[in-house]
């Protein structure tokens, strides 16, 4: 709704009254019930489902219908706005029908209802603010209406900004990618503008108007905040994460649902006194869109998916998003407070003027004529219509009633009777199969649950969810020659699904076709540059090919992959340690010491900062035996010597005892006392005692030769050991003099 024009002061400013118009028609309410419901859904997730999916049918689905209502129900509101009634939906219904054959315009589609939702909201919440300004004679400005304006558009650019930042966690919804960096300059922005912007058109009216003039537009600014303005700034403070989905099919869309019923039921009112028609009932117009609504949603996905077995689901978001988008559309059509006739019922205060003002009704072609014929035939008084609508209400009634009972089952995932039950209704649902083959999965019905996966992907072949998933299960259970099989016909019609193309190499590479899956990584990375694992799975081949310098270069692109998101939590810190010692042993088998050893002492450190002494001991050992090499036997020293402490702490006999074993053939070689080196090799034999094998033998063998070296002395050192390994390992071992 917009507005550009003063009018007189209408006898009150209230619809239905301020208790009902705060609560309801401004938002008033927004607040407890949004806390009640981010208080509840956590704990009660499927409760909560269900109870939206209730809702959604009782409030959702009956405000589209009141827009359809408004202007399809009289052949002159059908003439006026053709365009949209005739055209648009004739465009609506061809774009269904190729969201329908290709499942790959559905996230377009998706996407621009998600985004376009909470501008409608912030519309909506607009005009409403703009109906109570005149209602009570506030005289604003164009310059204050402008504030007000950008302000909301502010609070709207707030949202979509949080939508487009980073990569989508959804594959239905499509985000540009925006930086984190320049994503909150732009919401902080935003917010200062909104908050700028609407406190100063306030002040301005507060220093010429009363509190009970600004009651309701001031509830609304302050309704647009919370819906908006607060949700982002607890993203950017306390870094939660809010599904774009949550403002579409939420409570959200629950409080702007009632919103527009509560202005539309006030509308149709009137206007049917205004065309004298006394008849006109509330409860009557309520069934009628309750019964409209259920038509609009819920018929189209149970005829596409019964009837072409297509999946029901992806075919219930395609008739959500479009009409919808239809809605949206529609909606802006035909509630402008410029068009005199909605300003005269929605402003003024009788309905006089409603039904003196003049009106512009083009010609009406015949197919509008037929169409509003047959819809004021269908709303007439005949018998034969009112039993028509009588069965239709009932139809829908009994329809709706079985959706609601099929949704129910099919949202409890750890219910396989349910989920049973749910998949007779409608087997053709590719996110039903997907639950029931979880759950079947799960009482260890193997068979069955490969089986459900088998219709998922029968239901929607374009979607590569249930591909993916079926491939996954084919692993799990080691079918992989079927899991191959499977692969190369989803890459015949996904070839630039990058996840396909790593599990495929990945699936290549276990079953000894190195070649065919170093083609998939590199296919892989060559259409999507962010696929770490590709870059591990890749510099992995190479080093086994002997290719340590090919490797390093993508060990270095998974780190930097990896630390793209900030430092490494110490949950996922240890597989990025053990790469940075793979990176670094890359390196030195390339021959890039100085490299390497800088490598390593990043994972020491990295190691060190999340308490994993370990992984730090690792790189510690790697890092002295290249510092030996490389000549550097002072700092060799002190890498061992730092290893052994830690290892004290691990309690890992078995890398105890090469540590020290390390270290004892490293005193040999430098010629250091025959005592400490004995010493060495008789502690690492001891920690491997409990655990014979070659690793005991070898150890074993030089403990003999240094043995025999020392005589009689080794039994004095054996009693004396934990004095001697002290020694060794504060030794501080010097070069050779030349």
């Amino acid at each position: 709704m917009k507005t550009t024009i003063d009018t007189p002061r209408a006898k009150s400013p209230w619809i239905y009254g301020p208790a009902l118009d705060l609560t309801v028609g401004c938002g008033a309410w927004s607040a407890p019930l949004l806390l009640l419901g981010a208080l509840q859904s956590s704990s009660h997730a499927q409760g909560w489902a269900a109870a939206f999916y209730l809702l959604a049918v009782v409030f959702n689905y009956p405000h589209f219908m009141a827009t359809i209502y408004r202007a399809y129900h009289t052949r002159s509101d059908f003439s006026k706005y053709r365009l949209f009634t005739i055209h648009l939906t004739l465009l609506l219904v061809l774009t269904a029908v190729l969201a329908h054959a290709s499942f790959r315009f559905l996230p377009w589609v998706f996407t621009l209802y998600i985004c376009w939702s909470p501008w409608h909201y912030s519309g909506q919440n607009f005009g409403l603010l703009m109906m109570f300004a005149r209602r009570s004679g506030l005289q604003i400005s164009a310059g204050e209406r402008r504030m007000l304006y950008w302000a909301f558009v502010a609070s709207y650019l707030m949202l979509l900004i949080s939508f487009h930042t980073g990569p989508s966690n959804d594959p239905l919804i499509l985000s540009l990618g925006l930086s984190a960096r320049w994503s909150v300059a732009g919401r902080v922005m935003a917010a200062a503008v909104f908050l700028i912007l609407g406190a100063s058109a306030f002040f301005r009216l507060a220093a010429r108007s009363g509190s009970r003039a600004l009651a309701a537009p001031l509830t609304l600014y302050f309704t647009q905040a919370l819906w908006f303005v607060l949700p982002t700034l607890l993203v950017l403070g306390y870094h939660l994460s809010i599904p774009q989905t949550r403002y579409s099919s939420g409570l959200l869309a629950v409080l702007h649902s009632t919103q527009y019923l509560w202005i539309t039921s006030y509308y149709a009112r009137r206007e049917a006194r205004a065309a004298g028609n006394p008849a006109w009932r509330m409860w009557s117009y309520f069934v009628t869109l309750l019964a409209g609504g259920i038509a609009l949603f819920i018929p189209g996905p149970w005829l596409v998916s019964l009837l072409l077995h297509y999946d029901f689901s992806a075919s219930f978001l395609i008739f959500t998003a479009l009409v919808n988008i239809h809605h949206f559309i529609l909606d802006g059509a035909i509630w402008k407070l410029r068009d005199t006739r909605v300003a005269a019922l929605l402003i003024d205060g009788g309905e006089k003027t409603a039904a003196t003002a003049p009106e512009t009704v083009p010609q009406a072609h015949s197919s509008a004529q037929s169409s509003t014929g047959a819809w004021e035939w269908l709303t007439g008084s005949t018998p034969l219509a009112r039993g028509l609508r009588v069965a239709l209400v009932a139809v829908f009634l009994l329809w709706c009633g079985v959706d609601q009972i099929r949704y129910f089952l099919s949202a409890d995932e750890s219910n396989l009777a349910h989920l049973r039950r749910a998949a007779i209704l409608d087997p053709y649902d590719a996110t039903l199969q997907l639950r029931l083959a979880g759950a079947e999965a799960t009482a260890g019905e193997t068979t069955r649950s490969l089986a459900a996966l088998d219709r998922a992907v029968a239901a929607n072949p374009g979607n590569p969810g249930p591909q993916h998933a079926r491939a996954r299960a084919l692993l799990e259970n080691k079918r992989y020659p079927e899991a191959e099989a499977h692969y190369r016909q989803m890459l015949a019609r996904f070839p630039r699904d990058p996840d396909a193309l790593v599990s495929f190499g990945l699936l290549s590479s276990q079953r000894g076709h190195v070649d065919e899956a170093i083609d998939n990584w590199q296919k892989a990375l060559a259409v999507d540059p962010q696929q770490a694992s590709a870059h591990l799975y890749l510099a992995q081949a190479f080093e086994q090919r002997g290719q340590p310098a090919v490797a390093a270069r993508h060990y270095q692109e998974y780190l930097k992959l990896s630390s793209v998101n900030g430092p490494a939590a110490p949950a996922n810190a240890r597989p990025i340690i053990s790469v940075g010692i793979a990176l670094a042993d890359a390196l030195a088998r390339a021959g890039q010491t100085s490299q390497a050893l800088q490598a390593y002492q990043s994972a020491i450190v990295l190691a060190e900062r999340n308490h994993d002494p370990h992984l730090s001991s690792l790189a510690l050992a790697h890092s002295a035996d290249l510092l030996e090499r490389s000549g550097d036997v002072t700092a060799a020293a002190i890498s061992y010597q730092r290893g052994l402490a830690l290892d004290a702490r691990v309690g890992d006999p078995a890398t105890e005892a090469a540590d020290w074993f390390n270290y004892g053939q490293f005193l040999r070689q430098e010629r250091q006392r025959a005592r400490l080196i004995y010493a060495c090799f008789v502690h690492a034999e001891d920690l491997l005692a409990s655990t014979p094998g070659k690793e005991l033998e070898t150890v074993k063998e030089l403990r003999r030769q240094a043995e025999s070296q020392l005589g009689p002395q080794a039994a004095a050192i054996r009693k004396n050991l934990s004095a001697i390994l002290t020694e060794a390992a504060a030794l501080k071992v010097n070069p050779p003099k030349p």
